[in-house]
């Protein structure tokens, strides 16, 4: 039966005991994460969030009830370990000797094991979260998070920026991804929607004279889910007045740097390898001696077929385009002749890679839209292995592989499409090689800003241009002049920084200038009437004296997921989607009841499957 506290109160927490305690009488609480009974001796090892300690009871029938999961309540004196010390704990050098114990509540048998490293299916796991959660594995990333936003709240404090919340409730507006509806039942047919980020109020208040802004927001997302993107998110959000996007990078990276110098001491405390602890050190140093490296958006592609490149290794792309623009292979002249290219990658050391494994770099590239692969393997011998080598000439061949740089024993392989095509399926392929070969060092943490991006990128869905950012994005004065007889070529004031050829941010100088932000809602395809009836309370603000201003938002899941060097986006999250947005926690989404939709004015339209 359940007992009550009653007067007892907990002196310290499990992971707080120390050898400075031997002899005390102290009183913990938590979970009973193993318990076992050797003839009248009872030991438990007590845990909770900071650890596990031992006590031990003799003689008491009581502690000869106790199951894994039973919340209890223990009295004892700390003394040294009688037996072997555990090097695995904190506090694997002492014990306690159990004078008092309350059962504070007991617990079913639980549907699995709560202990790190358990072979458990996820949906399990994320049913009965509560559980999953009290493994000392993601209870240390969950306060791995908390701390991290300590870090940036810190510096953000310091460097005179103010925290100001921005609504939930808002209005819908297009572009970008998908918005969540919310209806309104006091309006009815009317909905609000729920923020894909904070960016129209965060540059309202540029324009309120804030100057400074950020903000640990809530950001909501209908879109398709993977490992790194969940429906609800959270991010790192800021906005500065008069600033260009030198000064938003030069504070980003100072931002960044604060952070990384102190990761060590929160690893340390929190258990975390030392690897984690001495990459971040690294990491740390790097960016005070050396700053962020900047990379233009073109050069990314061209070398990496990402704009979101991981630098920590090399294979770089090579355009072979003008080397095979007269051979004899059609593949490569015809991609040519369709306003293609011919690009390649020289997979060092790789010439006596199996059939069956090149087949499966094929693969990859073809599930980001190439058609194949191309290439030839070079022996350590010399002799050469090629797919298109019967095409060829032994002159252009020759000319092929010297303009690769291919040497005895390499492996190289060709992708020849459009420049889209070439860059996604080369880039993916590089990085599917850079993992398979163990290129680089996984704890590694490479930081590198891309810019220039462009303005805008054409959508072959819709017939149109859409911005490659948002509406506001401010573009270069100098190129913007071409936006109607060339606007693929017009750059924007965009910038991402990326780790590990991961997405960790994004931003831009936002346009303050009526004209300009005219012409851009004109080249989008927003008439006079709709960009009001969307945007009108901002084109209004922007009337008053707006400043010039940019921004940038990190993804705060993201980052403590890179971080912590966990595989999921959901193992930094207390209480994760999965990946049709469903929480099986709760069973949400669900349906509501009928008198709900009554008032909120709102029928469903059941879909008649026997219809043919």
């Amino acid at each position: 039966m359940a007992e009550s506290m009653s007067g007892l109160r907990r002196t310290c927490l499990c992971g707080e005991v120390t050898e400075d305690m031997i002899g005390q009488k102290i009183t913990l609480m938590g979970w009973v994460a193993k318990c076992r009974n050797k003839g009248g001796i009872v030991f438990v090892d007590m845990r909770d969030r900071t650890g596990i300690m031992q006590v031990i009871y003799e003689g008491m029938e009581v502690a000869g009830t106790l199951h894994s999961e039973y919340c209890i309540a223990a009295t004892g004196t700390v003394r040294r370990r009688a037996g072997a010390p555990n090097p695995n704990l904190k506090t694997g050098n002492l014990e306690m000797e159990g004078m008092d114990l309350r059962i504070l509540s007991s617990s079913e048998t639980p549907p699995f094991h709560v202990l790190d490293g358990i072979d458990t299916r996820e949906d399990l796991r994320l049913r009965y979260r509560y559980l999953d959660l009290r493994r000392p594995e993601l209870q240390k990333k969950i306060m791995f998070r908390s701390r991290l936003v300590s870090l940036v709240r810190e510096f953000m404090d310091g460097e005179g920026f103010l925290d100001i919340e921005t609504p939930d409730l808002i209005g819908s507006t297009p572009e970008g991804a998908r918005d969540y509806l919310v209806p309104s039942r006091v309006h009815p047919g009317c909905f609000y929607a729920l923020p894909q980020s904070p960016q129209l109020f965060k540059q309202l208040l540029m324009c309120s004279g804030f100057d400074r802004y950020y903000q640990i927001a809530r950001c909501f997302r209908d879109e398709d889910l993977r490992a790194d993107r969940q429906p609800e998110f959270t991010q790192i959000d800021m906005e500065l007045s008069f600033a260009s996007q030198d000064d938003v990078m030069d504070i980003n990276t100072a931002l960044l740097g604060h952070v990384l110098s102190r990761l060590p001491r929160v690893y340390e405390e929190l258990g975390f390898a030392k690897e984690l602890a001495d990459a971040a050190r690294a990491a740390s140093e790097k960016i005070k001696a050396e700053g962020i490296r900047k990379m233009p958006w073109r050069e990314a592609m061209d070398l990496y077929g990402s704009d979101k490149p991981d630098l920590r290794f090399g294979m770089e792309i090579i355009d072979v385009t003008e080397a095979v623009r007269e051979c004899g292979f059609g593949v490569f002249t015809g991609a040519i002749q369709n306003g293609g290219m011919v690009r390649g990658l020289n997979v060092k050391g790789q010439g006596g890679m199996p059939r069956k494994k090149i087949d499966k770099l094929i693969e990859v590239a073809k599930t980001y839209g190439a058609k194949g692969l191309a290439y030839i393997a070079i022996s350590d011998d010399g002799k050469i292995k090629s797919s298109f080598s019967k095409f060829m000439t032994e002159d252009e061949m020759a000319e092929l592989i010297g303009k690769m740089g291919g040497c005895n024993g390499d492996l190289l392989v060709f992708a020849a499409d459009k420049f889209k095509i070439v860059c996604a399926s080369l880039g993916a392929v590089r990085l599917y090689l850079g993992d398979q070969l163990a290129l680089y060092d996984k704890n590694e943490l490479c930081f590198v800003w891309i810019t220039e991006f462009p303005l805008l990128e054409w959508s072959d869905e819709e017939g149109r241009y859409l911005a490659m950012h948002h509406p506001f994005t401010m573009p270069h004065l100098a190129d913007f002049m071409h936006v109607d007889e060339d606007p693929g070529s017009v750059r924007a004031e965009a910038y991402d920084i990326v780790l590990n050829g991961c997405e960790l941010g994004g931003g831009s100088v936002r346009i303050h200038m009526d004209d300009v932000q005219e012409k851009m809602l004109e080249v989008l395809g927003f008439s006079k009437e709709r960009a009001n009836e969307q945007f009108g309370f901002l084109l209004r603000a922007f009337r008053y004296g707006v400043p010039p201003h940019a921004g940038l938002a990190y993804g705060l899941d993201r980052m403590a997921m890179i971080f912590t060097g966990s595989d999921s986006i959901r193992d930094v999250i207390a209480f994760p989607k999965v990946k049709d947005a469903s929480d099986l926690m709760i069973d949400a989404p669900g349906a509501v009841d009928e008198k709900q939709l009554r008032e909120l004015s709102i029928a469903i339209a059941v879909e008649d499957r026997d219809t043919v």
